[in-house]
């Protein structure tokens, strides 16, 4: 399921998750690992990580990537169309769309990347944890669009991702934050 998303179903009432869309940026036999993308904090990118900022899109600011590990970090990258070489420290997610070392040199990326965002922390599974979660009904699983982790909007990327589902998922974007206020 690497380069998925997990929308997270009303139903799902871990706090951590309300309402959110992680892209899973790995998945194996051992677990799963993907990032939070509609969790914007207040934090500029170029306050932390310096003229890592200058790559970031709008918002330029850290992410909230999950409850794990939130003082490490984690690069979503999406590289230049015209980029057909292996670029170091870029690991492929999905097409154009991988994570990136934050060792490197900003300077020497400006060149290949269309863009960066960067995320504290991650969304972890052990093995046949993120399965169960998902005929237990907690997650939608979709296809992600490349553009979906870089949404300049991202608090509208939950609903936006079910609207475009459509049919009765494109009905949950509706669906109230506490039913029993209806």
């Amino acid at each position: 399921m690497t380069g998925q998303l997990l929308v997270a179903t009303p139903t799902l009432k871990d706090p951590n998750f309300d309402r959110t869309v992680v892209l899973l940026v790995a998945h194996e036999t051992g677990g799963a690992l993907g990032v939070v993308l509609n969790r914007a904090t207040e934090v500029p990118v170029a306050e932390v990580l310096g003229t890592w900022g200058e790559l970031a899109g709008d918002p330029a600011v850290l992410f909230e990537g999950g409850p794990v590990q939130p003082e490490s970090a984690i690069c979503l990258a999406r590289t230049k169309p015209e980029v057909k070489k292996r670029l170091s420290g870029f690991h492929p997610v999905s097409g154009a769309l991988g994570t990136l070392d934050l060792s490197a040199d900003p300077e020497r990326m400006r060149e290949s990347v269309a863009g960066i965002r960067v995320f504290a922390g991650y969304s972890g599974w052990s093995a046949g944890q993120l399965e169960e979660e998902i005929a237990s009904g907690s997650w939608f699983v979709f296809d992600a669009l490349p553009g979906d982790p870089f949404v300049e909007r991202p608090d509208d990327l939950w609903a936006m991702v079910l609207r475009r589902q459509g049919d009765i998922l494109a009905a949950v974007a509706h669906f109230p934050p506490d039913v029993s206020l209806n």
